[in-house]
């Protein structure tokens, strides 16, 4: 099985506080690994940590057997290869949503106006945003945001997008918009790392399931084996709270 990204030893602090532990990870291509835990486990620090927009204290990130921490791909030309959906969607609100999807393939990877256009129409197609190509962020609901980010990211045709909660600043209502189109990326055979607090989604559309809690990877399998026969006690006591609420 091809990797995609490798994670060896992986430690972050912040001053004193040691958010990750000694992380190793392999994500696969066509993988949908996702991840869950506890508020300040270490989930989104993770995430960042493998787009490189925090840098980690110590350990490897390997890019297709590439180390990216000390290799000659430059951090942002890395970046184009690593699409980032945030929790709070992070659109140029001075542009349209058409607008957002075209700024970086024409000013980073130096595509022509048109192909960048054309591209980014099939992925604005792809999440059901083609009818809103010449609104701005102020017009559009938080859902419809949230789809014209996950079509920004795909307009840069990515190796891998990662997912940090993109529902979680979202009305319940507009949540199932958006998990709907990240079901229809999984089955495409997208590579996708999910930082999720939707138990159902990770059951359903992942490969793997991670359980990370206070900044170590608990445990790693199938949803299956996670969902109904975790092996770790931690594991076990955040899902009874968790899928009891």
């Amino acid at each position: 099985m091809e990797k995609v990204i490798e994670i060896r030893h992986l430690q972050k602090s912040f001053g004193g506080n040691e958010v990750l532990k000694d992380i190793s990870l392999d994500v696969n291509k066509g993988e949908v690994v996702c991840i869950i835990g506890s508020s300040g486990s270490g989930k989104s620090t993770l995430l960042r940590c493998i787009n490189l927009l925090e840098d980690p204290t110590s350990g490897e990130i390997t890019y297709h057997g590439e180390n990216v921490l000390s290799s000659r791909l430059s951090r942002a030309e890395y970046r184009t290869k690593m699409g980032m959906v945030f929790q709070q969607f992070n659109l140029f609100n001075n542009l349209t949503a058409l607008g957002n999807c075209t700024v970086g393939p024409v000013k980073v990877l130096g595509r022509s106006k048109e192909q960048a256009t054309e591209t980014a129409m099939k992925f604005l197609e792809l999440v059901g945003m083609d009818k809103y190509i010449n609104a701005r962020p102020s017009q559009l609901s938080g859902g419809q945001k949230q789809r014209v980010a996950i079509a920004r990211a795909l307009s840069m045709e990515p190796d891998a997008l990662l997912f940090d909660e993109p529902t979680s600043a979202l009305d319940p209502e507009m949540v199932g918009e958006v998990l709907k189109v990240m079901k229809t990326l999984a089955k495409s055979g997208l590579t996708m790392v999910v930082v999720t607090h939707e138990m159902d989604f990770a059951r359903e559309v992942a490969n793997r399931v991670l359980f990370m809690d206070k900044g170590v990877i608990v445990e790693d399998d199938t949803p299956d084996v996670i969902f109904t026969n975790p092996k770790n006690e931690r594991t076990k006591e955040f899902l009874k709270r968790t899928l009891e609420k």
